[in-house]
């Protein structure tokens, strides 16, 4: 029976997972693995609700802004990274906490992935340009082409879900499905879950206010440092599309911070559901 236990606070994003990640690091005086897909660009803070310095000062944080928005950052190379932090974290402590919303990272970190073959850059850059030009209801219909079931396992309104998929499904001519699927693996710490709830409406309250936050922040001002950067995977990410369309004279102002919570609001309805389903 192992003897060290990766203790994984998950939950919708805006309810509190960072507050309650570092109480349960203190109260085992170790340290935390962040488990969410943005926070690592080291490029995006405020939209992304990276923790305060304040906070990451409290405890030791683990891959929070240490990539580029240039790199690849996958749920398989998420998977070896965290694998390669618990194996650190375990040297001193029987105890490690991972927090985050990502739930395919979570699900990486606890069950394995299956390696997916490395997608050329030119066929990535292709269906983020089919996603910018035509819309996410041709990528939609690009994507069932090739992988017609996806929307039996796939978030089928989830763009970057479906650029994944499709990208993968032109360069391997194979579903991503194919990679996702196969025997958990088998890892020697045990695994907890701390997932986070609250009613829906309190969520939301959060989440409106949270962005207002945001904005009052300078979330503005640091998506218009990024506007060059605006096709990269990275970026195509709640709360800096809705100002590149915005930058770009495609709405208003006022427009974009409102389809900034509505979306916001949406992702965590789909973090809920997935966590119910799968944790």
């Amino acid at each position: 029976m192992p003897t060290k236990q990766c203790i994984i606070v998950a939950g919708p994003t805006a309810i509190g997972k960072t507050s309650e990640a570092i109480r349960l690091a203190k109260q085992f005086q170790t340290e935390i693995i962040s488990a969410d897909s943005r926070q690592c660009y080291s490029e995006l803070n405020i939209g992304v609700a990276r923790p305060s310095a304040e906070e990451l000062s409290e405890v030791k944080h683990h891959f929070i802004a240490n990539h580029s928005i240039t790199e690849n950052i996958t749920a398989a190379s998420f998977e070896k990274e965290a694998l390669s932090y618990l194996e650190e974290i375990f040297q001193k402590n029987d105890h490690a906490i991972v927090c985050g919303g990502t739930g395919l990272y979570i699900k990486a970190l606890a069950e394995g992935l299956n390696e997916i073959p490395d997608i050329p850059l030119a066929v990535r850059q292709h269906v983020i340009e089919l996603h910018q030009q035509l819309g996410v209801e041709k990528l939609r219909a690009e994507l069932l082409k090739y992988d017609p079931e996806f929307p039996l396992r796939g978030d089928i309104n989830n763009a970057n879900r479906m650029m994944r998929a499709l990208e993968v499904a032109m360069h391997t001519g194979n579903p991503i499905s194919q990679y996702q699927t196969g025997e958990k693996a088998k890892r020697d710490f045990t695994i907890s879950y701390v997932v986070m709830e609250m009613p829906r409406e309190q969520l939301y309250t959060r989440i409106n206010d949270r962005v207002d936050n945001m904005i009052s922040a300078g979330l503005e001002e640091e998506a218009k440092a990024l506007i060059d950067y605006q096709h990269l995977t990275a970026l195509q990410t709640v709360g800096y599309k809705e100002f590149f369309d915005y930058f770009n004279g495609l709405t208003t102002k006022q427009e974009a911070i409102e389809k900034i919570k509505q979306h916001t609001r949406n992702y965590a309805k789909r973090q809920v559901t997935w966590f119910r389903n799968v944790l």
